[in-house]
């Protein structure tokens, strides 16, 4: 069993999954996300290896069928996946790992690994949501529109999830995403990991 949490994280577009995940990094130590492969262009100011290890539909197919991806989706007709190895190398080294995916991915993960915690970001209202698209100032209406009916779509999913957190105050959302990673690790079973003798210590046996 790898000594480290998997933690499977989804949102829809625009409720500020990214900047949250972000700002938990910063915060707690032993914590990593895991770098997802994808099919479509960099954005700008993205670095392959950093935000996304960017490769072709050919090696991505070739990494479907080998089987050396632990989730994969297909969103907005780019694909996108985690590679297995990484993952379980990096949990048995003891850290903790975030997968930020989408719904579908999120599902394929729950049934391969039951043991992953999973967490979903809300926005408070759909309005908000909106905003915050508009915001961005990446899309025209067209695309808006669609993120919108696909986020109807991703929030559907959201009872699946073991724990939801609403990004309304973005310190308070930090606080309950932080809450539920820091929480995890005092189960005996994860205590046990890093201390296997410490309550046979504490009672002198």
């Amino acid at each position: 069993m790898p000594a480290g949490q998997l933690f499977v994280i989804s949102a829809p577009s625009g409720a500020g999954k990214t900047s949250l995940v972000a700002a938990a990094m910063a915060r707690i130590d032993r914590l990593t996300v895991s770098v997802s492969h994808t099919t479509r262009a960099p954005r700008p100011g993205e670095q392959d290896g950093r935000d996304y290890h960017f490769v072709d539909i050919p090696t991505f197919q070739t990494m479907i069928s080998e089987g050396a991806l632990f989730e994969y989706a297909e969103v907005f007709g780019n694909f996108y996946g985690t590679a297995k190895a990484s993952v379980m190398d990096t949990l048995n080294q003891g850290l903790d790992v975030i997968l930020e995916i989408d719904w579908q991915g999120a599902a394929q993960v729950r049934a391969l690994w039951p043991e992953a915690i999973s967490i979903f970001i809300l926005p408070p209202t759909r309005d908000a949501l909106k905003d915050r698209l508009i915001g961005r100032k990446q899309d025209n209406d067209t695309v808006i529109a669609r993120r919108m009916e696909e986020a109807d779509e991703t929030m559907e999913q959201a009872p699946h999830f073991d724990h939801w957190v609403i990004n309304d105050d973005f310190e308070v959302a930090l606080d309950d995403l932080r809450s539920i990673i820091v929480s995890s690790r005092t189960r005996p079973s994860v205590v046990r990991q890093f201390a296997p003798d410490f309550l046979k210590k504490l009672l002198g046996r």
